[in-house]
């Protein structure tokens, strides 16, 4: 343990089976001899040698994880099925001067990875259009009408990006008006793609690049350089225009990468590590306005780009026009680039007044007395008029109240129509749940990842559909069991300071795959409480020493985690990660509150 101190001798951390929020807590599992190694090869402390054990890291594996380079993760783009063919014909495109058009996702992956291609082929000499279907009235994906209005325009290929690999019919019948199309996408599809020139995704059955944990903004990053690979071949570079270094559009992939929360391990690990990097100087104009709009800081982190950057970009697809963010990550001059940065701003303040208000309603919904069943794996709930743009974030807050996947689904009435999105939680594959609710004909459209998905639905199938998903999904949630908290380290609040949050910093960036390193502290007591605006929660834990650290508790104070910490009284065990905590220059940390336990109340 970081101070000396080890765990209770159970099978439970600090002997919690049950903790307030009914998680129990445990030890994050790691080999101890892989640790040793990694401490003695390394000259690593005993904590963050069994963290990098935990997370998977074989000894032979150290220096790709803490310092990961593209030259030794970089995967062969040939490996993925297709790439090379989609390369040529893009590359055939543009000695043609064969009009080409880019269609994108209207999320954060969609646009940085529209942003990307578009910043190549500029670089080429050729500027690429970019079409992003309206979240109200095209949906997601393309459809026979986008394929036609692009056709009509005058294109004769586009791409789709972060969206095509489930567009069957779109792109059959893209074929019946001329237009060729190539997909670039990273979502669950089936065994047969649908009949286009080229279907690149990492996720298609049999496709070997073993890449399937990327987001659209990794492949299409991968397919730059299959580009680059492809124009070098047919002598296209010269001294007056080298080839470009992919190098500075890590940024975007790095935007698309934890927006679309991947796993970050492997090559995608590098590409979100470097591409905060190249992020930090602030190169792109889009990024830079939007950063200095939301009051941003420092270097950029996955915080950054998690929380201040990319809700602002979803913002447009969300309730703003959908083509706002692609402009803005594209835009090369800084003041088209600040109006477009206003705009998204305060389509995010309007964003989160809708999203509040359709979580408070829905929750009110669902705490009806016989709308809401404990024990049902998995909750479907329905709102006439929800705003189709908030809802999957609605899904994941109450995610997070109720500790099981959630589906919201909001219903349009005058069109006969719901839209849904569901989060779920670790271990249940809810996309390929959504993916069998429509093979099943219980969905008019559906699809998605394992832990996200999307759909839509004739309402009155609404009931059929959520007796579908419990009876689906009821087997995989026993085998999740009670959720835990997996925790890396023991410490005493004296203990928690910025030497210790400074050294598990070398295993950042964190994200699924690579979990932010959690602490615990034993027996501290909560005191100076103070419930903050937004339903957070102030507190200081002091230590048996009567050392303090200060702490905070998002969105939690009408939680029993919240009302617990509210009350004060008796010690308690607590668990979270350290945050830097740099103001007036102290340089020190705060602990952001995971989860509470009482050690009063053993529950088994």
């Amino acid at each position: 343990m970081a101070d000396g101190h080890a765990p209770l001798a159970t099978s439970h951390f600090l002997d919690v089976s049950r903790s307030i929020s009914g998680r129990a807590w445990r030890e994050r599992p790691g080999d101890a001899t892989v640790a040793r190694s990694h401490q003695l090869a390394h000259g690593l402390s005993e904590p963050l040698a069994r963290a990098l054990a935990s997370r998977g890291v074989g000894v032979d594996h150290v220096e790709h994880y803490l310092r990961p380079t593209l030259k030794a993760l970089f995967p062969d783009p040939s490996s993925f099925t297709d790439m090379d063919r989609a390369a040529e014909i893009l590359i055939d495109a543009l000695e043609s001067g064969r009009p080409t058009m880019v269609f994108a996702d209207y999320d954060v992956d969609g646009a940085t990875s529209a942003a990307q291609l578009v910043r190549w082929f500029r670089y080429m000499g050729v500027e690429l259009p970019i079409y992003i279907p309206d979240r109200l009235t095209e949906g997601y994906g393309p459809s026979p009408a986008a394929f036609k209005t692009i056709r009509d325009g005058g294109a004769e290929l586009v791409v789709t990006l972060d969206c095509g690999a489930a567009a069957y019919d779109a792109i059959a019948s893209a074929a019946t008006i001329g237009l060729e199309v190539v997909v670039i996408d990273h979502h669950l599809m089936r065994e047969d793609p649908p009949a286009a020139a080229a279907v690149v995704n990492p996720n298609r059955p049999g496709c070997q690049s073993g890449q399937g944990v990327l987001a659209a903004a990794g492949v299409t990053f991968v397919l730059l350089a299959a580009l680059n690979r492809e124009a070098r071949k047919r002598g296209l570079f010269s001294d007056e225009r080298p080839q470009p270094d992919l190098r500075q559009w890590l940024d975007l992939v790095a935007m698309g990468e934890v927006c679309d929360v991947t796993q970050l391990v492997g090559f995608n690990r590098a590409l979100t590590t470097l591409g905060l990097r190249t992020m930090s100087s602030w190169g792109n104009p889009g990024l830079k306005a939007l950063f200095e709009v939301g009051k941003g800081s420092g270097p950029a982190s996955v915080f950054h780009a998690g929380f201040i950057l990319g809700p602002r970009i979803n913002a447009g697809g969300r309730i703003g026009r959908s083509d706002l963010g692609a402009r803005l990550l594209s835009t090369d001059d800084p003041l088209e680039a600040r109006a477009l940065a206003e705009e998204l701003d305060g389509l995010n303040t309007e964003r989160k007044a809708v999203e509040a208000a359709v979580v408070e309603e829905a929750a009110a919904m669902l705490e009806r007395g016989s709308n809401f069943n404990p024990d049902a794996p998995v909750i479907v709930v329905a709102g006439d008029g929800w705003h189709p743009g908030v809802i999957g974030i609605v899904a994941g807050r109450l995610r997070e109240r109720y500790r099981k996947p959630v589906v919201v689904i909001g219903v349009d009435r005058a069109a006969n129509v719901g839209k849904g999105s569901g989060r779920s939680q670790p271990g249940v594959n809810l996309g390929a749940a959504i993916q069998a609710a429509f093979e099943a004909g219980l969905l008019m459209a559906g699809g998605g990842h394992a832990m996200a998905a999307g759909l839509s639905i004739r309402p009155d199938s609404i009931p059929e559909f959520r007796a579908f998903l419990e009876e689906r999904l009821a087997g995989e949630m026993e085998a999740v069991g009670v959720e835990g908290v997996d925790i890396d380290a023991l410490v005493q609040p004296r203990a928690a300071n910025r030497a210790l949050w400074s050294e598990f910093q070398q295993l950042a960036p964190f994200g699924p795959g690579n979990p932010e390193p959690m602490f615990a502290l034993a027996g501290v007591r909560p005191e100076r409480m103070m419930a903050m605006r937004g339903g957070h929660v102030r507190v200081d834990l002091v230590g048996p020493s009567g050392d303090r650290i200060k702490a905070i508790s998002w969105r939690s104070a009408e939680t029993p985690l919240g009302e617990r910490l509210l009350a004060g009284g008796g010690a308690l065990h607590v668990v979270g990660r350290l945050k830097p905590d740099d103001y007036m220059g102290r340089e020190g940390v705060q602990l952001e509150i995971e989860d509470v336990a009482d050690p009063r109340m053993r529950t088994t």
